[in-house]
């Protein structure tokens, strides 16, 4: 039998998707990890804490044995079988704790018993992370940045889905990045869980495209909760802009599907009975957020247009109402929002056009 030896060598980890078993508790997991991961836990989160005080207070090898005896033989066997399912699913893959110690050593001893022998990572999840924190830095140096850039409404994600190098920040955030971007029943992840994701997706660029651009979309330093690193935040800054044109009337239908089409089958899916109620919620308590800077005039308007168009939309299942109140939106607070932080930008413009134009250009740019 060829033994795997254990490994510290992350950039395979990542640039590969290996599959990879976190033993951390899952207070631990959800704080942090990453997108290959899967949680199979040594140590639920109360028996975390007693075996963490008493290492505290009596040494590793008190720690040891109170573990051993939080491991009734059911409890061990649940763990046994969980463990190997992974193993025998996933060949090729690596376990971890938090630092590569004594979680990880006793999960191999005990997979190892019933002759399962499955490599971890040295350094845990702690010089992963470090490892990520520091390439991320390094990625935002040498990966030059085109940034998808054009009014609200204009349909960037859409665009720059279609782009063959890109990365998608508001994909991994799950939110689209304005007052009105949560997702209905998608939890955003943890900032951590974030910047994992986003350091490796630059990792990958890195390593099959060398010195070649990458197009994002542009952002505000949050996206939802997630607060975006400010390095990467004022590389953004920096990078050249592509602007993406499009009509009035074709971003207001857009904002209309994206928005109300697109999102109410979710919170049907998510809330059944009370999918009203909560989605009335999410387009008038959103729209509140904007109330002060939209001013209290507009503000009535807009939200009549809205719950008028709520009543319509839940009737007959027609956007119509809503059209008046997304103009407003657009031309008396996005617009002039975006035209003026674009107005202090000094990085350059290097192309304006529609969609179809700008599609072929950004390939163009890509591959010349």
């Amino acid at each position: 039998m060829n033994l795997r030896p254990d490994t510290d060598n992350y950039f395979e980890l990542f640039i590969n998707d290996i599959p990879l078993m976190d033993v951390r508790a899952p207070v631990e997991f959800d704080k942090g990890a990453f997108p290959s991961a899967a949680n199979i836990p040594l140590l639920d989160d109360g028996q975390r804490q007693q075996i963490g005080i008493r290492y505290k207070n009596a040494g590793e090898q008190e720690a040891v044995e109170l573990g051993l005896q939080l491991a009734t033989p059911e409890i061990r066997a649940q763990r046994i079988k969980a463990w190997k399912d992974f193993c025998r699913q996933n060949p090729q893959g690596y376990l971890y704790c938090f630092r590569g110690g004594l979680r990880s050593r006793t999960t191999q001893s005990w997979i190892r018993e019933q002759g399962v022998e499955f490599p971890l990572i040295k350094g845990g999840y702690k010089a992963m992370r470090r490892y990520l924190i520091d390439e991320l830095e390094t990625s935002i140096d040498a990966v030059p940045l085109v940034i998808v850039s054009g009014l609200t409404g204009s349909g960037k994600t859409r665009v720059l889905l279609q782009i063959s190098r890109h990365i998608d920040f508001e994909g991994i955030a799950s939110h689209r990045g304005s007052a009105f971007g949560r997702n209905a029943g998608d939890a955003q992840p943890s900032v951590i869980d974030w910047e994992n994701r986003v350091s490796i997706e630059f990792l990958k660029h890195r390593y099959r495209f060398p010195d070649k651009p990458v197009f994002v979309e542009d952002e505000s330093r949050r996206i939802g909760r997630i607060c975006m690193p400010e390095y990467l935040y004022q590389k953004m800054q920096a990078a050249p802009r592509a602007i993406l044109e499009v009509d009035i009337d074709d971003r207001i239908q857009l904002i209309s599907e994206d928005y109300i089409l697109d999102a109410w089958p979710q919170y049907q899916a998510t809330h059944g009975d009370n999918a009203e109620i909560e989605f009335r919620r999410f387009v008038l308590d959103n729209l509140k957020r904007i109330q002060r800077r939209l001013g209290g005039e507009k503000y009535k308007m807009v939200n009549q247009c809205f719950e008028s168009g709520l009543q319509g939309f839940f009737t007959n299942n027609s956007v119509a109402g809503f059209m008046d109140g997304i103009k407003i939106l657009l031309t008396d607070y996005y617009d002039p929002m975006y035209r003026y932080q674009l107005a202090g930008k000094s990085a350059p413009i290097i192309f304006e056009g529609p969609e179809a134009e700008y599609l072929e250009w950004a390939e163009s740019y890509l591959h010349g």
